[in-house]
């Protein structure tokens, strides 16, 4: 079982940076795949990226390569989002996600309660 809470959302303008951080519990944390996914107002959850076990993986949504940037530390327990040049498209509820297996399709076993990140024109 893993529990995921995030935390670092938040109103910005527009090229403005947010660094989203997702604390998990439980033993098991550096096993998971982690992920971040977002859903917008009237729109489905969508992939932003993920990170393998080690750190040594990951992948981004071609909305977000070059601007986000995913990490994680096991000793911590925490998996952080770094973004920058955010733009009004951005805005959206951002989940964090524990997964097994390394996906980008919002199917993931453990998911947090998201926060929320707002980008002002």
């Amino acid at each position: 079982q893993v529990q995921l809470v995030e935390s670092g959302g938040g109103l910005v303008q527009a090229g403005g940076s947010l660094r989203l951080s997702c604390a998990a519990s439980g033993r098991t944390f550096s096993r998971y795949y982690m992920g971040w996914y977002r859903q917008a107002p009237g729109k489905g959850r969508e992939f932003v990226a993920v990170i393998s076990w080690s750190g040594d993986i990951t992948y981004y949504a071609d909305s977000v390569k070059g601007r986000f940037t995913i990490s994680r530390d096991n000793a911590k327990n925490t998996v952080y989002l770094q973004m920058n040049s955010l733009k009004p498209e951005d805005t959206a509820v951002y989940y964090c996600a524990a997964d097994p297996i390394l996906r980008t399709t919002p199917q993931a076993v453990y998911w947090g309660q998201g926060t929320q990140v707002t980008v002002s024109s």
